[in-house]
């Protein structure tokens, strides 16, 4: 198999970029207390106005840590391309699929590896 390092490399950027520009716009969106949200003419809301609010703070703290995480897939996948072992599964050793780098760029395993680990 062989990588154009530099398109994978422009495309892990373009995406860390992405996340990054959501992962502030949540970042933002949460900032504020919760008494802030919920109360927000110093009137008691009703209980349901405080539950919807807490559920969607909760989604975007979600949102947030998946971000997190992405970035931090993304990052090890430019080091790999700097060291020379992207592309490589790091439980088997064996090349990852073209196919399976082209949806997934981050991908740390090949197929047959992800399935066993996420069979348990």
């Amino acid at each position: 198999m062989s990588v154009d390092v530099e398109s994978v490399r422009q495309r892990l950027l373009e995406e860390r970029a992405r996340v990054v520009e959501e992962r502030e716009r949540l970042v933002e969106d949460t900032s504020g207390s919760m008494e802030e949200l919920t109360d927000e003419d110093g009137i008691d809301s009703h209980p349901a106005d405080s539950a919807t609010e807490t559920l969607s703070r909760e989604i975007e703290l979600s949102l947030e840590d998946n971000a997190e995480r992405m970035l931090s897939a993304i990052d090890s996948a430019l080091e790999r391309l700097d060291q020379g072992t992207y592309g490589t599964c790091e439980a088997c050793g064996r090349p990852i699929s073209e196919e399976r780098l082209e949806a997934l760029p981050y991908a740390t395993k090949c197929i047959d590896c992800k399935r066993l680990e996420e069979r348990g």
